[in-house]
Parts: C-alpha cells; sequence; structure tokens
C-alpha cells in the first residue's frame, strides 16, 4: 500500500497501470436522490439538481461510501472506537471529544490503498488536472427531509492538484466524527456505526456573490415567501459569521423587504490554492451583493428546485460572470409543517397542545383516537393537533366571541389571532361589520386580565347536585365499557370502539356536563373582575378555590403523599425504592419489611390513577400502571419533604385559609356602597366556584379512564398480531392510525415500511416547536403580552395564582427525573393532569404554555402555589439551580444575582 505521502511520486504509475474502479468514483451525473447511500445527502441532491432543466451545477465527481469502508477495512481499531461511541451518552462531552478526536487521528492516517488513489486521480485528470477543486463532506446521515446535519462535516475550498485533493478526501472522512457531528447523531438517533462518508469533488466557482436562499422564510416559516442572505466574494464569509450579510425578502416575484449590510471583509481564492480574507473598498461595503431583479431571478430558480425535491430549500449559490450556479441544495428541517387541506383557501389554525397543556409530539395512533374522540374537527401537523378557526375568525356573528374565549384563557392566542387580522388581507373583515371589528373590541383589553361581561349581576349556575349525579353516571359507564370491551378481538373490537367512541363524545357534549365546567369557570372570572374593581385586589379567586371540593386531580396529588406515609416508617423499603430501576419493583417489595404493605399502598393508587401519566392525551404514552417506576421519584420525595398526614393538613389549611379570605371579602364589601347587594351576590359566586371548579378536572380523568380501557384492548390485540407473526413488535402500532390498525386487523398484512416512514418523520417532530397559531402559509405566530409594567430583563407571562415566591429554579422536563428540595421552583414546559402529584412537593409554578383554566393552573390555585404560565422558552432562559423570584399575582420572573 502505498501512503498518502507519496501519492506525488506514484501517481503516474497509478494512472498507467491500474483500472479505475467505478464504484469507488461517480460523476456526479450518475448520482441522484435514489444514491444516498452510495454518495451521501449532498452527493445525491448535487446529481439530482444537475438534471433540473435550468439549473447550473459545477461539473464533478463523488468518491463514494465504498471508498470510505475500504479505507476504514484498513484499520480495525476504528470499529472498536466505534462501538465504544455508540455507548457514550449524548451529554458526556469529554467523553465524545476525546473518543471522536482519537477517531479522526486514526483516519486521517489510514494509508489509501492504491486502487483508490488511481480511482480519484483519474477522476481528477478528467476534471482538469490543475483545476482548482472545492472537496465537500457528504454523509449518508445528511440532507434528509427529517435531519440536515448543516454544517456538521467539513468543506475545504480551492484544492488544486490530486495530491493535495487526496489528502483533503481523507480529511473529510475524518470529519465524519467531529465532536459536533457525532453528539449530533447520537440526540438525534443516529447510529453511529452506521452512518458512512462519501466525498464530493467539485469545480471551484469563483464567485462575485455567493450566499443562501431559503425558498420559504426560516424565520416566519411562511411558505409564500423567500429570504436571500447575499454577500461579496465566496459564501464562507457569511457561513462562518464573518459578515453581516444583505437580506433580501420576496413574494409573489416582488422584493417586499431589504436590509443592506456593511459588508467589511470578503472571502476569495488565492492563485495557489486555499482561501483567504480581503477587505472590501469602503466605497463599496454599503452596496447591495445583487440588484433587485438578480435577487428576482435567483428566487424563481429556487422555486423550481423546491418544485422538483417537492418541499422547501435551503439552497447555496453562487454569482459568477452574471450566471448563477448552485453548490447545494438541501431541506429546510426547522419548517412547522402545515395541515394538509387539499385546498388553494387562507387557513387559521390554533394548537389543540397549548390548550391541552401538552405541546410534545404525539404518535399516529394517538393522533387519530384524540381526533375520534374531540368534539370539533382537527388537523395534524408535525405530530401535533390543530383546530381551523378561519370561518369564525371570517364572521361578524362569531369573530369577537372566539378572540373573547381565547383572550380569557390565554392571551398569546388572541394577540397572535390580532396579528393576522390587523393585516387585513389574510383574513379580511367580514363584510357586514367593516367598522366595528373585534381587533377594534379588543384593543382596550388588557392582556393580562381575563375578558368578562359588563354586567354586575353574576351568571346563575345549575343545580350543584348535578355534580355527585355527572360523576356516578361517568364511572357507571367506565365500568360498563370496560366489561363489555373484555370479550372482543380482532375486527368485531374495532366495530365495538367506533360505536364506543360515539358513546364517549356523546357524554362529553352532554348539554349538563358543560353546564358544570362553565360554571365554575364564569364564577372565577366574575370574582376576579369585580372583585378588583370593587376592592382593587387582583386575582382573589385564587385564594378562595384554594381545597376546593372534589377535585379528581388535586386529590391525585394529595393521595400520594398517603402512600409516602405509609412507606416512610420502613427504612429497608425506602433503601430500596431509592434504587428501583425497572418496573416489576412490585414483585420485589413483599421481600422486605413493611413491603406487603407498601406494595398495597401503591396498587391501590395505581388503581385509582394509573390510567395516567405525563401527556396523558396520547394514548400510546406508557401510563403509571404500566412504568410504575415513574412515580417513585415523586415518592420519595414526599417521604423526604413532609411529614406523616401531610395530605389532610396541606387540605385543611387550604381550607382555611379559603374560608378567611371569604369572611374578610364580605366584610369589606359589606362597607361600600351597595354593600350588601355586592356582598350577596359575591357570596354567591364563592359558593358557585367552590361547588363547580373542582368538577373541571373530572371530565378530562373520565376521558383518559376511558383511554387507558381503549388502549388494553388495543395492546391486546397488538400481542395477537405479534403472536401471528404479522407484526414484530406490539408497539409498531403506535406509528399506524386507528382505521389503519382497524385494516392490519382485517387482513393480518402491514406495511412495514410505511411504520419506519411514520416512526423516522416522529423523531424528527420531536424536536420541533408548535406555534400557538399556524396559518395555512407555514407562518408560526406565537403572540406577545406587550406589557411595559414589568422590571427590565424579566420574564412575562400570565398570571394564573397569585402571591410571590422565591426559591431555587428546578429545571424538569421529565417527571421521572424529578429531585426536589424544600422551596423549590418548578420550570417546566407544560404541565398536564400526570405532573400534578410533583406540586405538592414545589413552592411555585412556571410553565411555558397554559391559559387561566388550563389544568396547572386549576391546581395551582387550589395548592396556593404561585404560578406563571405562558413564559416563552422559560426552560432555556432560566437555569437549573438559579434563585428566582416569582411573581404570581402580576405574572413575571426576575432572576436573582
Amino acid at each position: 500500500m502505498a501512503r498518502i505521502d507519496q501519492r506525488d511520486a506514484l501517481e503516474q504509475d497509478y494512472l498507467g497501470g491500474i483500472a479505475m474502479t467505478s464504484h469507488y468514483v461517480l460523476d456526479l451525473q450518475e448520482v441522484n436522490d435514489t444514491t444516498v447511500t452510495v454518495a451521501g445527502g449532498k452527493g445525491a441532491h448535487l446529481g439530482e439538481l444537475s438534471r433540473i432543466e435550468g439549473i447550473r451545477v459545477p461539473a464533478g465527481f463523488c468518491v463514494t461510501t465504498d471508498a470510505f469502508r475500504r479505507v476504514l477495512d484498513e484499520a480495525p481499531e476504528v470499529a472498536d472506537r466505534l462501538d465504544e461511541l455508540s455507548r457514550v451518552n449524548p451529554d458526556d462531552r469529554d467523553g465524545i471529544s476525546r473518543l471522536s478526536a482519537e477517531i479522526r487521528h486514526l483516519i486521517e492516517r489510514i494509508p489509501m490503498p492504491a486502487e483508490l488513489i488511481a480511482a480519484i486521480t483519474q477522476a481528477v485528470v478528467r476534471l482538469g488536472e490543475q483545476t482548482a477543486c472545492a472537496v465537500r463532506s457528504s454523509a449518508t446521515a445528511e440532507d434528509l427531509p427529517t435531519a440536515s446535519f448543516a454544517g456538521q462535516q467539513d468543506t475545504y475550498l480551492n484544492i488544486q492538484g490530486p495530491a493535495a485533493i487526496l489528502r483533503h478526501v481523507s480529511r473529510c472522512w475524518a470529519s465524519l466524527f467531529t465532536e459536533r457531528a457525532v453528539t449530533y447523531r447520537l440526540r438525534n438517533g443516529f447510529d453511529q456505526q452506521m452512518v458512512q462518508m462519501a466525498v464530493v469533488v467539485q469545480q471551484m466557482v469563483f464567485p462575485q456573490a455567493a450566499g443562501i436562499l431559503f425558498t420559504a422564510d426560516p424565520i416566519t416559516g411562511n411558505r409564500k415567501v423567500s429570504a436571500v442572505d447575499a454577500g461579496f466574494g465566496l459564501g464562507e464569509a457569511l457561513v462562518s459569521g464573518l459578515v453581516n450579510p444583505d437580506v433580501f425578502k420576496v413574494r409573489d416575484g416582488q422584493v417586499i423587504a431589504k436590509t443592506v449590510a456593511a459588508k467589511r471583509l470578503a472571502i476569495q481564492a488565492l492563485p495557489a490554492g486555499g482561501t483567504q480574507e480581503v477587505a472590501i473598498d469602503p466605497g463599496e461595503q454599503e452596496q447591495p451583493a445583487l440588484t433587485d431583479a438578480q435577487v428576482v431571478r435567483l428566487v424563481e430558480l429556487g422555486r423550481r428546485i423546491e418544485a422538483h425535491f417537492g418541499r422547501p430549500q435551503d439552497i447555496e449559490w453562487c454569482l459568477a460572470d452574471g450566471e448563477f450556479q448552485i453548490v447545494q441544495s438541501r431541506p429546510i428541517t426547522t419548517l412547522f409543517p402545515i395541515p394538509e387541506i387539499g385546498d388553494e383557501e387562507n387557513h387559521v389554525y390554533l394548537s389543540v397542545g397549548h390548550q391541552q397543556m401538552m405541546t410534545d409530539a404525539m404518535k399516529p395512533l394517538g393522533l387519530s383516537i384524540w381526533q375520534l374522540t374531540a368534539m370539533v374537527p382537527m388537523h395534524d401537523a408535525g405530530g401535533r393537533l390543530f383546530v381551523d378557526v378561519t370561518k369564525s375568525l371570517a364572521s361578524s356573528a362569531s369573530r369577537a366571541g372566539l378572540l373573547e374565549v381565547v383572550g380569557r384563557g390565554d392571551p398569546l392566542f388572541r394577540d397572535a389571532l390580532e396579528i393576522v387580522l390587523d393585516r387585513g388581507d389574510f383574513i379580511p373583515p367580514p363584510a357586514d361589520a367593516q367598522s366595528n371589528t373585534s381587533t377594534d373590541a379588543a384593543a382596550n383589553t388588557a392582556p393580562t386580565e381575563p375578558a368578562a361581561k359588563t354586567e354586575t349581576d353574576p351568571p346563575a349556575g345549575p343545580d350543584p347536585a348535578i355534580v355527585p349525579e355527572l360523576v356516578e353516571r361517568s364511572e357507571t359507564a367506565v365500568a360498563t365499557l370496560r366489561r363489555d370491551i373484555a370479550t372482543r378481538s380482532g375486527p368485531a373490537l374495532f366495530e365495538f370502539l367506533n360505536e364506543a367512541i360515539q358513546e364517549h363524545k356523546r357524554v362529553l357534549g352532554d348539554p349538563l356536563n358543560m353546564q358544570a365546567i362553565m360554571a365554575g369557570m364564569d364564577a372565577t372570572w366574575w370574582l376576579n373582575v369585580h372583585l378588583q374593581e370593587w376592592l382593587g385586589e387582583k386575582n382573589t379567586a385564587d385564594t378562595l378555590t384554594l381545597s376546593a371540593p372534589n377535585n379528581i386531580t388535586s386529590e391525585m396529588g394529595l393521595a400520594l403523599l398517603d402512600v409516602a406515609d405509609v412507606i416512610r416508617p420502613y427504612p429497608d423499603v425506602v433503601a430500596f425504592l431509592e434504587n428501583v430501576e425497572n418496573d416489576d419493583f412490585l414483585d420485589e417489595l413483599p421481600k422486605l419489611a413493611g413491603g406487603n404493605e407498601s406494595r398495597d399502598a401503591i396498587e391501590t393508587y395505581l388503581d385509582q390513577y394509573g390510567m395516567r401519566c405525563a401527556g396523558e392525551i396520547d394514548i400510546t404514552r406508557p401510563r403509571w400502571s404500566e412504568q410504575p417506576s415513574t412515580l417513585v421519584p415523586l415518592i420519595l420525595d414526599n417521604i423526604k419533604l413532609f411529614g406523616p398526614g401531610a395530605a389532610q393538613q396541606r387540605f385543611e389549611q387550604g381550607r382555611q385559609q379559603a374560608g378567611e379570605k371569604e369572611r374578610d371579602v364580605l366584610q369589606r364589601l359589606r362597607a361600600l356602597p351597595d354593600g350588601k347587594q355586592k356582598a350577596d351576590q359575591t357570596k354567591r359566586m364563592i359558593d358557585q366556584v367552590r361547588t363547580f371548579i373542582g368538577y373541571r378536572e373530572y371530565p378530562k380523568y373520565n376521558i383518559i379512564s376511558r383511554y387507558f380501557v381503549y388502549k388494553q384492548a388495543l395492546m391486546q390485540e397488538a400481542e395477537r398480531l405479534v403472536r401471528a407473526g404479522v407484526l414484530p413488535e406490539k408497539e409498531d402500532i403506535f406509528y399506524l392510525t386507528f382505521e389503519e390498525f382497524h385494516q392490519v386487523a382485517r387482513t393480518n398484512q402491514v406495511d412495514h415500511q410505511l411504520i419506519q416512514r411514520r416512526r423516522e418523520a416522529f423523531r424528527s417532530y420531536q424536536a420541533l416547536t408548535p406555534p400557538r397559531v399556524l396559518t395555512s402559509e407555514g407562518e408560526a405566530i406565537s403572540g406577545a403580552y406587550r406589557r411595559d409594567d414589568v422590571p427590565d430583563g424579566a420574564l412575562v407571562g400570565l398570571p394564573v395564582s397569585a402571591g410571590t415566591i422565591e426559591g431555587r429554579a428546578r429545571v424538569i422536563l421529565d417527571l421521572a427525573k424529578a429531585d426536589l428540595e424544600a422551596g423549590d421552583i418548578l420550570v417546566t414546559a407544560y404541565t398536564d393532569p400526570g405532573w400534578s402529584p410533583l406540586f405538592v412537593g414545589i413552592a411555585g409554578l412556571v410553565t411555558e404554555v397554559g391559559g387561566l383554566m388550563t389544568h396547572g393552573a386549576v391546581i395551582a390555585r387550589e395548592y396556593g402555589l404561585p404560578a406563571v404560565v405562558g413564559v416563552a422558552d422559560a426552560t432555556r432562559l432560566i437555569q437549573d439551580g438559579q434563585r428566582i423570584r416569582l411573581h404570581g399575582t402580576d405574572g413575571y420572573i426576575e432572576i436573582l444575582p
């Protein structure tokens, strides 16, 4: 074997005596999107680009993944390091750094086999032996629809001569294992040993200008707007951040926005190879790199490329001698998908996840079950669900009502909708209400306060007796469902479930059910608005609802304190639980002193609440009954933080505080003009809120109880299909919709490739952040609070539970990893009912998602926890362990020194 540093002397011998091995080197014209495993993502895309009419791509060739594997065969020690790397934790930066450096060092020093040198050298000679080239990495896990890997591997510009190109091919191979690339793959679930590296060698373009074209706006997500970044010289100056680019926005063939930057530097090629930074003449620094006409022409080329690939593209371009050349195109993977409606009309969608306090991606079975059981049509996109509110916004009869309802619960929803409406072109003002649009009516509504009815008379509530009646009716229905489903299997199971789902919707739509829910919510809004007006107090209902009775979710958290009381006296059980790793720990408990009592307490809890979990609206999520180890950290925290009888003590303390607040409010009201009437009205509302606010949580409990019955039956059916050899794993059904699963049960046939595609898509969706409001053009709108009454640097949110508290921030994204100390403030993305057992151990709550009447807010008020929700990027802006001051009454957080 010849070593790389011997190539100059041996080159002619190879060219004269060894035939080129074609599977090591392919011309770009020989590769396309079907050859990613051979040419890598970049090479395959360049080959595909060269086939598009009117698109100019610099000539070149691809050193295939066969060559890469051939080289690694020369160094088996690389495989040993890769095996070790595959077991490294993605957060172990030191381990990743050490192993990736060792692997790169080994690869760069592997002697290149003679046949590879010959094949690559022949290809270089065909391009022109002294032609300047760009040598670019092209990994198989690169430029994919679900993961771009942009910038993760290396590119070398203006490389001249076969020997230099051979050296840089080896460097590209080694760059597959840069620390950043390894970390990216680990965090995105790619197997380090399966990813291969090809290398693209292309004729170098020496441009007057270069940059990036996004065929969809990467900031807003709007698919109708293209964005162009442009600078002088090679595009490396922009990519490396040396200069700010000129930025152009284009829509419908027109430049609609333009920012020309002062470009003091450019990167240009050196005659002898390599690149250098050069200063731009002061008189030219603020000249645009492209004319408007050139920008529009470039965007037209980009739309042609986008149409070919069928999705928005991130395109690298060069302008040389008045012509655009394309040197790369990859999918934009950060855009949130748009619901597929099938028409060309404008649509506005509201996020269901933000209302349900669960914004994680859901698997297809979870999405389809929620859609089937929902009371309104829902559309899926990016693993989330959205409701189309276009018709409501377009009608004067419903626009104002919709804005009021969403604004009551979450002002960010309202603000985002008003951003769309204020433009006047996407959803035009209703024809019959041009002079009285809802946006005008809403202009004076303070964004931190719930909208309210103007009349003083409190809303009349239903008969309190309906609450126990509705609960009994629900429990009977679930018991009947559990009994009747037990004998069903195969297609008969799905036919039964279709009928059960219709019954499910009928119960949810019962007018009495809605009356009970709204009675508590209406009373809360009435109290907050009128007591602020009459007494000058904000959010008084937060105290008046402390320890409200019959709240199934708050009772669930307190019941786990009772479980801790049973376990606390048994040190052997506590020590055992501290080391639990598997879900079979309940079977081991009877071997310990106090183990039987402890197991019975946990199982009793699971009998009542085991159908719940974090992210519970997704039926595919593991329930506590299926994964009881999830509860162990919470039980241990309760043992550590509380003494015996804490559940009853906390409930009684809250009840007393609410009673004292009621007496104080009524006494002060009676001293006002018309005080008796105000006090009587307020007393009726206090009684109403305490009677009905707890029921607010029960319908969700009923839904999740039914879901668990559905899931247990569906998993039994999946096990039958596994035994029949139809499915490899029962969890494969999670990647099918309900109807697709039904079809598999009918035919005993399944599309395994569909399941794999769905699995990969779900993995990509997990990295996306869903917007509150999404338009059919792809624009993602989050809304803003627009407040000027908070301290500089404070993080603004929605106040949902009164009080001010200082403490240590605990940023927790996984309930199973909770580890609390007394006085900690929980900071997380969302808290659905599955998080509420954690609430008993915290002093305050901050979430990125939520509204005044979402589950986390209701439970925070009943536990007396100061809480601020809807704080954008809270889990990123607040560091775990920082001390913060949470203002639950005024809705902001201060990060303390």
